[in-house]
């Protein structure tokens, strides 16, 4: 089994280096970092990408507007994304849902929670892909 690639759009070093050590607890993962919207999309155009991981507020690109566009195009539409961001308010969670995140976890991040909300999706996502036709 190939490892899993996680990528982690966030413009804090700190940050990303946390979230880069709680997704170590995944076997044979890969990780990749990528510091605003636009950085990501130039990473994937090289890197075949399993999950995003992004932060809302970035210079240059957004995370909003990262999720977006990966929803909108085919290659990239069905991966799996989790907002991480102290963006709290609902009507910020809702509109990153509304946009095609999966889920949305608030910083300060705790490694347990991310863990298990990466654990959420993924399980969610073999369920569906179990369901189609």
């Amino acid at each position: 089994m190939s490892p899993m690639t996680f990528l982690i759009v966030e413009d804090s070093p700190t940050m990303r280096q946390l979230i880069s050590f709680s997704l170590r607890r995944f076997p044979e993962c890969r990780i990749i970092e990528a510091v605003d919207g636009a950085d990501a999309l130039r990473r994937m155009a090289f890197e075949e990408i399993d999950f995003v991981l992004t932060d809302i507020n970035m210079p240059i690109m957004d995370g909003l507007k990262l999720v977006a566009l990966l929803r909108s195009n085919a290659r990239t539409r069905d991966l799996p994304i989790i907002i991480i961001t102290t963006e709290g308010a609902d009507e910020d969670r809702q509109r990153g849902l509304d946009l095609g995140a999966d889920a949305y976890i608030p910083k300060p991040v705790e490694a347990e929670l991310l863990v298990r909300r990466v654990e959420e999706v993924l399980r969610d996502r073999r369920a569906e892909a179990c369901l189609r036709p």
